[in-house]
C-alpha cells in the first residue's frame, strides 16, 4: 500500500494507455489513504475518503484500471456491478452483500499472508507425515548402529519426497475432518451462521474412519490443508480482516449509470433503481454492516464508481448519492493513435497474446508495423460508424484478421506468417465501410 502517486501511475501506464486524469485522481486517493494511516487515531477518524466517479464510454479503460488496482494493491478490493443489485424487498442481491464480499476478500488476503509466514512449518508438517508413512519409525530398543542407519535413510527419503521422486508411491493416510466455511454473502448473517452451525454438527457426527489410499503427490495437498487448519488461528485472521476492511477496503462499483433514472424516460424505468441508490447511500456515507465475522463500519471504505452515462447523466443520480462522489473524472475517447499504442505498448497486449497462442501450434506470427496501424485505423473507423465500444473493438477486428490463420494453424507447424497491411485491408475494408455488415460482424 505504501506506493507514491507516481509509482501507482507508472504501474497503471503499463496496462492502460492515456487516461492520465483518471490515473492521477486514483493514485492521489490511494496515497491519501496511506497518509491517513500514519496520523493519530483522533485525526484518522475525522478524515473521510474522497470517493471517485469515473465517467466515460465503454472500452476506454475504466474496468481495466480497476482490475490492475486489484492486482497491485495488497488491500481488500472487490469489483461489483451496480446493475446486479436490487432494492430490499425485490428478488436479487442486496447492496450490503458487497461489504460481506469485501470481508471475504480481506480474509483470503490475510490467510495467504499467514500461510506464507508459516510456509516452513507447513512444509515440515507435510514432509514428516509422508516420511513417517513411507519409513515407519524404529522402536526405542533399536541399537545405536541401526538408529544411525535409520537417520541416513530418513534423510535420503526426505530428499526423495521433496524432489518429487516418490510422487507416484501410494500411501495410506488418515485425514482429519476439515471444516469448510460457507461464504454465500447474499445470505443474511444470521442465516449464514445457522448454516455453518449445521455444517459443524454434521462434521462432528460423522466419525467414520477417514483412511484413504492416495499418491504421495495428492497427500501433499491433503496434508497441507490439514496443516493449515491446525497452524492458523482463524479468529485472529478474521479480526485482522475486519480491521483491514474498515481501514483500507476499496469497492469499485461499475455500471453505476444503469441505476440512474433519466428524466426523459420515467415511465419505463425499473422501480427498484432509485431504491438501490437509496440503499447504497448509507453504505457510501458510512454505516455499520453486520457480517457473520463481525460488524464492519463503512466510514473509511473508498468507493470508486464508473459508468458510461450514454442514456443518463451523473445528475440523474439522487442528489445525496452525487454528493458522496466529490471527485469526478471524465475519461477520454480513444483515438486511432491510442488504439495503436494499446496494441504495441501495453504489457501482455492482444498482439502478444495471439502470437503466444499460435506459437502453441508451432506457427510464428509477426505483425508488420503498417499492419498494426491499419488495424488501429479500421477499429477506430468501426467505432465511429457504429457503436463506440472503445478498445474492445480490437478483439473483434483482430479475430477477423486472424480467423483463417488460426483455423489452419495445425497445418503450418514450423512456418512463419507475416501479417501485412494488405492482408488487413483485404479482410476488413469491405466490412468496415458497409454499415450493415459492420454492425453484425464487427
Amino acid at each position: 500500500m505504501n506506493l507514491t502517486p507516481k509509482e501507482i501511475v507508472t504501474y497503471l501506464d503499463r496496462y492502460v494507455i492515456s487516461q492520465k486524469d483518471a490515473k492521477r485522481t486514483i493514485a492521489l486517493a490511494l496515497r491519501t489513504r496511506y497518509r491517513r494511516m500514519q496520523l493519530s487515531q483522533e485525526l484518522q477518524n475525522e478524515i473521510m475518503p474522497k470517493n471517485i466517479l469515473m465517467i466515460g464510454s465503454t472500452g476506454i479503460g475504466k474496468t481495466e484500471i480497476s482490475r490492475r488496482l486489484a492486482k497491485m494493491m495488497k488491500v481488500p478490493f472487490i469489483k461489483v456491478e451496480a446493475s446486479k443489485y436490487t432494492e430490499v424487498g425485490f428478488v436479487g442481491r442486496d447492496v450490503e452483500s458487497m461489504i460481506r464480499d469485501l470481508v471475504v476478500n480481506a480474509i483470503s488476503i490475510v490467510k495467504a499472508e499467514q500461510e506464507e509466514a508459516n510456509k516452513s512449518k507447513i512444509e515440515n508438517y507435510v514432509l514428516n507425515k509422508i516420511v513417517e508413512k513411507l519409513l515407519p519409525p524404529l522402536p526405542e530398543s533399536a541399537s545405536e548402529s541401526k538408529k544411525e542407519d535409520y537417520h541416513k535413510l530418513l534423510s535420503s527419503m526426505e530428499d526423495k519426497v521433496n524432489s518429487g521422486e516418490m510422487d507416484n508411491k501410494i500411501i495410506e493416510l488418515s485425514i482429519d475432518k476439515i471444516h469448510i466455511e460457507f461464504n454465500d454473502t447474499n445470505l443474511p448473517p444470521e442465516m449464514a451462521k445457522v448454516q455453518e452451525s449445521f455444517s459443524k454438527i454434521f462434521t462432528t457426527m460423522n466419525n467414520e474412519d477417514n483412511k484413504k489410499e492416495v499418491s504421495v503427490k495428492d497427500a501433499k495437498e491433503l496434508l497441507k490443508l490439514e496443516a493449515l487448519s491446525k497452524l492458523l488461528d482463524m479468529t485472529t485472521i478474521h479480526n485482522e480482516a475486519l480491521k483491514r476492511t474498515e481501514d483500507g477496503g476499496i469497492i469499485f462499483i461499475d455500471e453505476i449509470d444503469k441505476i440512474a433514472i433519466s428524466a426523459k424516460s420515467q415511465g419505463r424505468n425499473d422501480p427498484s433503481k432509485e431504491g438501490v441508490q437509496r440503499d447504497l447511500l448509507p453504505i457510501v456515507e458510512g454505516s455499520s454492516v453486520t457480517t457473520k465475522y463481525g460488524v464492519v463500519n463503512t466510514d473509511h471504505i473508498l468507493f470508486i464508481a464508473a459508468g458510461a452515462f450514454h442514456l443518463t447523466k451523473p445528475s440523474d443520480l439522487i442528489p445525496e448519492l452525487q454528493g458522496r462522489f466529490p471527485l469526478r473524472v471524465e475519461l477520454e475517447s480513444l483515438t486511432e493513435e491510442t488504439l495503436y499504442k494499446i496494441l504495441t505498448q501495453t504489457e501482455n497486449s492482444l498482439l502478444k497474446q495471439y502470437e503466444a497462442l499460435l506459437s502453441v501450434e508451432g506457427l510464428k506470427v509477426t505483425f508488420e508495423d503498417e499492419a498494426i496501424k491499419a488495424i488501429a485505423k479500421l477499429a477506430h473507423r468501426a467505432n465511429e460508424i457504429t457503436e463506440d465500444i472503445g478498445a474492445r473493438r480490437l478483439h473483434t477486428v483482430l479475430e477477423k484478421v486472424l480467423e483463417h490463420i488460426s483455423f489452419e494453424a495445425d497445418e503450418h507447424n514450423g512456418e512463419e506468417f507475416i501479417i501485412s497491411s494488405e492482408l488487413v485491408h483485404e479482410k476488413l475494408d469491405t466490412i468496415v465501410e458497409n454499415d450493415d455488415l459492420s454492425r453484425y460482424i464487427l
